[in-house]
């Protein structure tokens, strides 16, 4: 994606990100049925707007998640479209917590991008944790679920 990186956000700066999307980003978890569930989220002046679901390839899709190329290109190709930017890669951990796996830290890739993990792994509670990875490592960031006027 083109586009300026993201500044560090200021120590104790929260993300923001609209409850529309947070919550289509918990439902389609939930209705992954197991399977680690992946996208993109886009972003227009720094403010994340879209949701691009991409279907998992995986070999194993319960322990991991592997974009569908196509699907990856499409999404990217859209957000391109309207004149968005790559703001977020999110994923599921259906068993595990909401905090990146040795294999997510070895693969990720646009360090540049919020990497949101939903965890379904807690007893009874849905978690959500926002991160920068580069490098090998991860830093976790504070997010923020707001309210938006555009639905």
């Amino acid at each position: 994606m083109s586009g300026p990186a993201p500044a560090p956000e200021a120590e104790g700066t929260a993300l923001r990100l609209p409850r529309r999307i947070a919550t289509r980003i918990l439902a389609e978890a939930q209705r992954g049925g197991g399977r680690e569930v992946c996208g993109l989220i886009g972003a227009r002046g720094g403010e994340p707007v879209s949701l691009y679901p991409v279907p998992n390839a995986a070999a194993d899709p319960a322990r991991r998640f592997q974009m569908d190329p196509r699907g990856q290109i499409e999404a990217m190709r859209r957000m391109r479209e309207a004149d968005e930017t790559l703001w977020a890669i999110y994923h599921s951990h259906p068993q595990g917590p909401a905090r990146p796996s040795l294999r997510d830290l070895a693969e990720a890739a646009y360090p540049e991008a919020v990497h949101l993990i939903v965890s379904l792994g807690t007893t009874g509670v849905l978690e959500l944790a926002a991160w920068r990875i580069a490098g090998g490592e991860a830093r976790e960031v504070p997010i923020e679920i707001v309210e938006t006027g555009d639905g």
